[in-house]
């Protein structure tokens, strides 16, 4: 893409805030938002994310400024957030450095848990309002009809592409972590390898503040024990990474789950890959965890106590 193939409106809406337009496009993403790596013309480096404005958007910058002005490793809010037309809009700092960490062993879980402490720690005294709804793949909590929450695009595809079993492991997990009555927190809910950026063996960056959730603490966690790994298509760390994952989280915030907050981390963490798995089932992708997943949830639910 070069700086001719941008949105029509982002050139102008560039001049207004930085009084310089973009000169050339060093990347561009498409995901659940639309992310542009841009040098401006007066050679400063920015980028910018623009995603459906749902009423979300406030709130996950304001704890991403927030923890970036106390000292976490997260790329600095520029601007707050804005409207273009049906687009929330900001700049952020551009981080570049850094590589992935990759692999699902109990000491890349260990390392991955110690920043999502720090992370859960630094937003423990920040009052936003909650950013609901919260992504799909942890909004367990939806009061749509039926057990997976209502995405239009996913609900027009053909449903018998999902594996039963399937089904019943998130209906199973998906109870569990109804009926636990923990309260909620603010937290990242995309913990996942492809977010988290290392240099000379320390977090350097974490991205994707788009996906913070408001859920209770140990569904947060316990999601994160499973995804960490992920890199792309669906993924599941093994059980011996998720016990060191949650171990190692629980000893750096200083404090232990309950028996309830166990059980809802082991449930919370099969729904964000039940949802991955049940994604690409119904875009006709075979899933790489699809042969895990059901491995190993009898002993997932059992400690969920599912």
């Amino acid at each position: 893409m070069s700086s001719h193939d941008l949105p029509e409106w982002l050139p102008a809406w560039c001049l207004d805030q930085f009084g310089s337009p973009p000169a050339d496009v060093l990347f561009h993403r498409r995901s659940m938002s639309a992310v542009f790596g841009l040098q401006l013309a007066d050679g400063t480096d920015i980028v910018i994310k623009a995603r459906a404005g749902d009423g979300r958007a406030a709130s996950c910058v304001a704890a991403q400024q927030w923890l970036a002005e106390n000292g976490f490793p997260c790329a600095c809010p520029r601007t707050p957030v804005s409207r273009v037309g049906p687009l929330a809009v900001h700049v952020e700092e551009f981080r570049a450095e850094g590589e992935v960490l990759p692999g699902d062993t109990p000491e890349v879980a260990v390392r991955c848990a110690e920043v999502l402490a720090r992370l859960m720690a630094g937003l423990a005294d920040l009052a936003v309002a909650p950013p609901l709804p919260n992504p799909r793949w942890v909004r367990w909590d939806h009061a749509d009809s039926g057990l997976w929450p209502a995405i239009a695009s996913l609900d027009a595809k053909d449903q018998e592409l999902v594996p039963g079993y399937l089904t019943d492991i998130a209906g199973r997990a998906r109870r569990r972590l109804l009926s636990a009555g923990l309260p909620c927190v603010l937290g990242h809910a995309d913990f996942e390898a492809h977010n988290l950026r290392w240099l000379d063996d320390r977090i350097w960056v974490v991205h994707d503040w788009d996906s913070l959730a408001w859920q209770p603490e140990a569904a947060l966690v316990g999601a994160a024990s499973t995804v960490f790994p992920k890199l792309g298509p669906a993924r599941l760390a093994p059980i011996e990474s998720t016990e060191a994952f949650l171990a190692a989280y629980q000893d750096a915030r200083g404090r232990w789950f309950t028996a309830a907050e166990q059980e809802v981390a082991w449930a919370a963490g099969l729904w964000p890959v039940a949802h991955d798995i049940r994604w690409e089932a119904l875009h006709g992708y075979t899933a790489v965890s699809g042969e895990a997943f059901p491995v190993q949830a009898a002993e997932r639910l059992h400690r969920a106590n599912a």
